[in-house]
């Protein structure tokens, strides 16, 4: 059946922490989306929330602090929120959005334990409310290639998987150096691309891992968090992911190989200007606004009333991976995983 424009009102979203992502990346792709449109603004800085009204043209009372913030349940102009706050404080805001019965999108990691993880789900389920993840890759044409390319074994079964996503991180006075804010360094940042990436390319989730902390060469300014971290996930099928990242160098891979070619993303994890090529050739796709359409896709799904590609259940299991990741390199064991499959890998 067809549905109505009243069906299809555009839903408003509100985005807590105006950091740089929102500031670069969130703020302009909602002047892009369809479905969904920035309704208002939550931040601790009067002078943030003064340029925001006067840059978007919002209202004064779609404005918050995070003293204020629960008040947002009776804005009838907010339908989503937007936690993009650093990860320690991702569960206080997810459950207070959800306990004001508003839909979330949370930016990844989820959390920074498992137990907060799974409170963040309850507490969405007990108010009605949809929860899912900030995991724009699923919505961008090069990656969705990958995850076809893997899952329907075009070039037969995928044997391995190398995952390289690294950065520079730059001065030393940052959250993400912080481990009581961050909950880890490079691997909860950047490594998480990998260990998505992985489970989309192989359609599998993994059944053990087995990591390295890289050798730390800045002690001081990695005193809180690890500098780098190397390390392997096995797949049901025998296919092993070989993944890496670290805040000391750049790296931006994502390649696969399979029984009869291979294919890759170079860089693969970056807002623009990924660039793809199998054995068989370049790929030539579209290059879209990743944020626009992730935040269109969840505010299709919650007007269809369907379940969102990137739940919060998928950000659970990928900090059940992580944590089992931290765990290996401290030990220097293998561990082993046993993942429940709440839903199917994303169909390509």
């Amino acid at each position: 059946m067809e549905s109505t424009s009243q069906e299809y009102r555009r839903l408003g979203m509100a985005l807590v922490g105006l950091g740089e992502y929102s500031t670069a990346q969130l703020g302009p792709a909602l002047r892009l989306t369809e479905y969904c449109y920035l309704a208002g603004v939550v931040s601790e800085e009067d002078q943030k929330l003064r340029k925001w009204k006067n840059e978007y043209n919002l209202k004064q009372n779609n404005l918050y602090n995070y003293e204020n913030f629960d008040e947002i349940k009776y804005n009838p102009d907010i339908d989503i929120v937007y936690v993009v706050l650093p990860n320690a404080l991702h569960a206080e805001f997810v459950m207070r959005a959800a306990t004001a019965g508003k839909h979330v999108i949370c930016e990844k990691p989820l959390g920074i334990h498992v137990d907060e993880c799974q409170a963040m789900i309850a507490t969405c389920k007990k108010y009605g409310v949809k929860l899912s993840m900030g995991y724009r890759l699923h919505f961008e044409p090069y990656n969705m290639s990958m995850m076809r390319l893997g899952q329907n074994k075009v070039m037969g079964q995928v044997k391995k998987i190398i995952a390289r996503n690294s950065m520079d991180i730059g001065p030393a006075d940052q959250w993400r150096l912080d481990a009581a804010l961050a909950g880890g360094g490079p691997l909860m940042n950047n490594g998480i691309y990998c260990v998505q990436a992985a489970q989309f390319i192989a359609g599998e989730l993994p059944i053990s891992v087995q990591a390295e902390f890289l050798p730390k060469k800045d002690h001081k300014k990695f005193a809180e968090v690890e500098e780098g971290i190397r390390w392997t996930m096995e797949f049901p099928s025998g296919c092993i992911a070989e993944c890496e990242s670290s805040y000391s160098k750049n790296e931006n891979l994502l390649r696969a190989e399979a029984e009869h070619g291979w294919f890759e993303l170079e860089p693969a994890y970056e807002y623009q200007g990924l660039k793809g090529r199998t054995s068989e050739g370049a790929l030539d796709l579209p290059s879209i606004n990743q944020q626009a359409a992730q935040m269109d896709a969840f505010a299709k799904c919650i007007q269809n009333g369907t379940q969102s590609q990137v739940p919060g259940e998928m950000g659970l299991r990928d900090v059940e991976i992580i944590m089992a990741i931290y765990e290996s390199a401290r030990t220097k064991h293998k561990i082993g995983l046993h993942l429940e499959e709440f839903t199917a890998l994303p169909e390509q």
